[in-house]
């Protein structure tokens, strides 16, 4: 009996300790933009300045906050730049009658881009969200004005889960995921976050200020158990969508770091070869975070793709 009660205690201990961590992130980590409603699901976003629209999706990781100083730039020089919450993380709430795919997030982005009035933009994915930002152009063709992809993964293979993930499948199974996050993610999380952090920014270097956000947002469970959801969803989405990249029609620009150190570098170039329109842009001395710690390269990549004279398009 003694032992039970002390067990009892600790996992109530580790709840309620958990419950404080989530507390924390609300109150440090506040939204910083609006939401907008569509098929019943809430939307956080962040727009900045005025013009032809760009609409930024970020990875794996955080949030819409991965663009900020790519917005600054973006909106400075007369770009009105847009960075979402995917669906499931920030503030962004994710549908719960349905599995959530790639094809899932780029519907209720048009949706969200339609309620906005936001026409024809340019669409910006890095890392995961090159997936999303092809499978957008490939379901809605004639709603952009070009893509753009920063180390993006776009193909099965490479991919971290390409043959399985047991902690993404572990999080995702009902009733034990919740409870083994709800009681441990706190204490773990940020143990996990700067390994996932270290692999992600190598060679390179995540801020301070980076880190802690991130140790933050994935004490969330329903941030973390988002993202494992995602990490499942690539592989099969992917399969799904690659056979139809080489009829892409819309200006494509592939950004990559000659330094990534993922497999999923060599998406870019197979990407590149696939579609022979598109514009190659390699950065010397970058890695994969390219909007954190490349913003000015982000932009020209953008500008690239709107001075390009329309015969090259």
């Amino acid at each position: 009996m003694i032992v039970f009660m002390g067990i009892a205690t600790l996992l109530v201990m580790l709840f309620w300790y958990n419950q404080f961590k989530f507390w924390q992130f609300e109150k440090k980590y506040p939204p910083a933009g609006q939401f907008v409603t569509v098929e019943g699901v809430k939307l956080h976003y962040i727009s900045k300045g005025t013009g032809q629209p760009v609409v930024f999706l970020h990875g794996g990781v955080l949030s819409a906050n991965d663009f900020a100083e790519v917005m600054e730039l973006a909106a400075a020089e007369g770009y009105q730049a847009i960075a979402f919450d995917r669906p499931g993380y920030g503030y962004s709430e994710r549908p719960a009658d349905e599995d959530v795919t790639p094809k899932t997030q780029a519907r209720l982005l048009h949706q969200a881009l339609h309620a906005l009035e936001i026409e024809k933009p340019i669409l910006v994915g890095h890392s995961w969200s090159g997936l999303l930002v092809l499978t957008y152009a490939l379901e809605y063709p004639e709603h952009i004005s070009g893509v753009v992809t920063l180390g993006g993964g776009m193909y099965p293979e490479g991919y971290p889960a390409e043959k399985g993930d047991p902690i993404s499948t572990l999080v995702t199974t009902p009733i034990v995921g919740d409870a083994v996050m709800n009681l441990l993610l706190g204490v773990v999380g940020p143990v996990m976050a700067d390994r996932t952090l270290d692999e992600t920014f190598k060679p390179e270097q995540a801020s301070e200020a980076y880190r802690l956000a991130t140790h933050s947002y994935w004490l969330r469970p329903s941030q973390f158990k988002a993202n494992r959801e995602d990490v499942l969803a690539f592989v099969p989405a992917a399969k799904e969508m690659m056979d139809q990249y080489h009829t892409i029609k819309q200006p494509l620009a592939i950004v990559v770091g000659v330094n990534d150190p993922f497999e999923t570098k060599q998406h870019s170039y197979r990407l590149h070869k696939e579609v022979p329109d598109s514009t190659l842009i390699e950065l010397e001395n970058a890695a994969h975070m390219l909007p954190q710690l490349h913003p000015q390269a982000v932009l020209q990549a953008i500008e690239a793709l709107v001075l390009k004279e329309p015969s090259e398009r």
